[in-house]
């Protein structure tokens, strides 16, 4: 029970830790009308809050040779709750900057200490669980708009002061449940950070190769994903609509994804995923009715985010106890910046005047490529498994 409830506190603290990552892009209107500022600036505020969350998942993973985790993700809601004040009594730019850098960070603590937290209290049920969690931190970005829109109605700071209480209760919270709660003793035996990540480094390097390119090529499409929808002659509120089904078909595609996990081989699973995505998204340069775009954005924001439980069940299951918190943040520090560089190389291709189908299309045929590669190694058990 005392497990149970501890789980259930990391979920909501999951969901605020992902709101503050996210909270910044629908609310650059507001930032543009208050400060006053132009497009480029108000766009450095959300890149601040991800290189926030990239900035200290190498350092937490040090950390977590030294210190319980659960006091790692007790320290992440408590850095939440502060910037998110911070953040929410802004009254210049580099005051709000500030406060979104540190949101940012405190995610990046977050996931690097409980994701590895969550696979040693719950050692059988690692998708299971992964998929739970990642649901519940998927939700934050299906709501998040919408909840945007209902705070500023009364003020823009609201949306800003709510992830500040919610992360201060849930976290005092967690640290009640913590104290009461026998914590699995897999995470003492990793002490050595540096030796532990390079015994691991050929599961490091195979996680990478079969994912790090499917989330470089994601963060490019959803970033765009809107303007890609309005290229094909849809309106910008469908376009917007859209962009929800794709995050939306997210939430069940994590608790089935990490429930999948569990039952299959993992690496074949992984590759599957990849391969599966690579070929939905070529369909969908090819589509341009309404309901055919519809299914399309529903069926690759499923199969996209099966991805990331995946993934996750894939290196926790298969990393060992010594070596599983320190071999767990390098991936998740390379990860992330991997991730972060999408959107600029998509963006410096439109520039250059590709069309998005060109671009799209030519990713998705060379993610394919890789995938074959990486399947006929597998074939020969040329990837650790």
């Amino acid at each position: 029970m005392a497990r149970s409830r501890l789980f259930a506190s990391l979920c909501g603290l999951v969901f605020l830790v992902n709101l503050a990552r996210i909270i910044f892009a629908p609310l650059l209107d507001v930032f543009i009308t208050e400060f006053p500022i132009g497009e480029a600036t108000a766009g450095l505020i959300v890149t601040l809050a991800w290189v926030g969350s990239a900035s200290l998942r190498l350092p937490t993973g040090w950390l977590l040779t030294k210190v319980p985790r659960h006091y790692v993700v007790i320290a992440s809601g408590a850095i939440l709750a502060v910037s998110a004040a911070i953040a929410a009594t802004a009254t210049t730019l580099p005051h709000l900057m500030v406060g979104a850098f540190f949101m940012g960070m405190a995610s990046g603590v977050y996931f690097v200490s409980a994701n590895p937290l969550l696979s040693e209290l719950y050692p059988e049920r690692i998708g299971r669980v992964m998929g739970i969690h990642g649901a519940a931190n998927q939700l934050a970005a299906v709501i998040a708009a919408p909840f945007v829109a209902l705070t500023v109605l009364v003020d823009w700071r609201l949306s800003l002061w709510a992830i500040a209480v919610g992360a201060a209760v849930i976290t005092v919270y967690t640290w009640i449940v913590a104290s009461r709660t026998e914590m699995p003793s897999a995470g003492q035996a990793d002490r050595d950070f540096v030796a532990g990540a390079l015994s691991e480094w050929r599961i490091i390097v195979t996680a990478l190769a079969i994912v790090g390119l499917a989330v470089f090529v994601w963060q490019g499409v959803f970033n765009f994903y809107e303007l890609y929808m309005q290229s094909k002659g849809l309106s910008d509120r469908a376009a917007g609509a859209m962009l929800t089904i794709v995050f939306a078909a997210g939430v069940p595609a994590f608790y089935f994804g990490g429930d999948l996990a569990d039952r299959l081989p993992h690496v074949p699973y992984l590759l599957g995923i990849v391969g599966t995505f690579s070929a939905t998204l070529l369909v969908l340069t090819r589509l341009e009715s309404l309901p055919a775009l519809v299914v399309s954005s529903a069926f690759i924001g499923f199969v996209v985010h099966m991805l990331y439980p995946a993934v996750d069940t894939y290196l926790l299951d298969t990393l060992s106890d010594s070596t599983r918190g320190s071999a767990y943040a390098v991936f998740s520090s390379i990860w992330m910046f991997s991730q972060a560089l999408g959107s600029s190389a998509l963006g410096i291709l439109l520039e250059r005047g590709y069309a998005y189908d060109t671009v799209f299309s030519g990713a998705a045929l060379f993610l394919g490529a890789t995938i074959l590669v990486l399947v006929l190694l597998e074939q020969t058990d040329r990837l650790p498994s």
